[in-house]
């Protein structure tokens, strides 16, 4: 009985954690400053708590990788993931909350794809089952969006690029699973806050928040998304099984489709209702072939 609760506790843990990385398009749609300058600020403003979480957990190995190649890993696996957040926080700007973040959720399925391709990783029947239900969810989602404008056309892409690139990230980072997850994590926001900059300087010259609300949302999207959310997960997943750990990990893509809904009013009818629900099952059969432990708990 003590280890069914105790299961229970990590399960809601991960849907907390999941959940909080969630409300992250929230932030960038509440936010004046350029998609890049918001993934600036969600990685630098995080940094010190990030530390301050390692220096607590990892004590004198905090920092320390076990070998230089594996920060080098870290360095090119950032570049995605900045040129993967930089490209989903566009895609905010042109499409619907919930075409967004449920396409970039889709990354799962092109891991496993890139996997077979560079690393000869064989292909299972259930992942070729998760690839259609995936993509006949996907693609009726894109198809009966009630704002079909070439502007969400460009978002939905910009989304599907996004999640080619997440999924590059996390096979780099999958290969460095003897890490310790809160160092790759620290290492990772901290070269992707490096990468964001470069990337906001060509975007924009406006780099400040213009109200201490604007200020307050950056921070807010900081501490709830890269540092709580990012925590929760890393604490919870290694503790539960792979299909309880693919559920929790779902709740990302719903609570962003549900408070799009709510806040941004973009609601979805039965039909992509249907759909959305199609994908999301496609992309937990496919986290199931991954298992989403080997993520090094690293979620969008």
């Amino acid at each position: 009985m003590a280890s069914q609760l105790k299961s229970a506790q990590n399960f809601f843990i991960l849907c907390l954690g999941a959940g909080l990385i969630g409300l992250a398009p929230l932030f960038v749609r509440w936010s004046e400053l350029s998609p890049s300058w918001n993934l600036f600020y969600r990685m630098f403003l995080a940094l010190p708590f990030l530390a301050l979480i390692n220096f607590y957990y990892n004590g004198s190995q905090a920092f320390k990788l076990k070998s230089r190649k594996h920060l080098l890993f870290a360095l090119i696996a950032s570049f995605a993931f900045a040129a993967d957040m930089s490209a989903w926080h566009w895609s905010l700007q042109f499409t619907s909350v919930a075409n967004s973040t449920i396409l970039v959720n889709t990354a799962p399925i092109y891991m496993v794809l890139f996997a077979s391709l560079v690393f000869k990783e064989s292909i299972s029947r259930q992942f070729l089952l998760s690839f259609v239900l995936t993509y006949v969810g996907v693609i009726g989602l894109v198809y009966f969006s009630s704002a079909k404008s070439e502007g969400a056309l460009l978002g939905d892409g910009l989304a599907l690029m996004a999640a080619f690139l997440y999924a590059t990230y996390l096979l780099i980072i999958s290969r460095l699973g003897n890490e310790s997850s809160i160092n790759i994590i620290f290492y990772t926001t901290l070269f992707t806050c490096m990468f964001g900059m470069l990337f906001a300087l060509f975007e924009s010259r406006e780099f400040l928040p213009s109200s201490a609300s604007q200020f307050y949302n950056l921070l807010a999207m900081a501490i709830f998304c890269q540092v709580g959310g990012q925590f929760f997960i890393t604490y919870s997943l290694p503790k539960i099984t792979a299909s309880f750990g693919s559920i929790g990990l779902l709740m990302q893509p719903i609570i962003a489709t549900i408070f799009g809904a709510i806040i941004f009013h973009e609601y979805l009818n039965f039909i992509q209702l249907s759909f959305v629900i199609l994908a999301l099952v496609g992309i937990y059969f496919a986290r199931l072939e991954i298992n989403p432990k080997e993520e090094l708990k690293h979620e969008t």
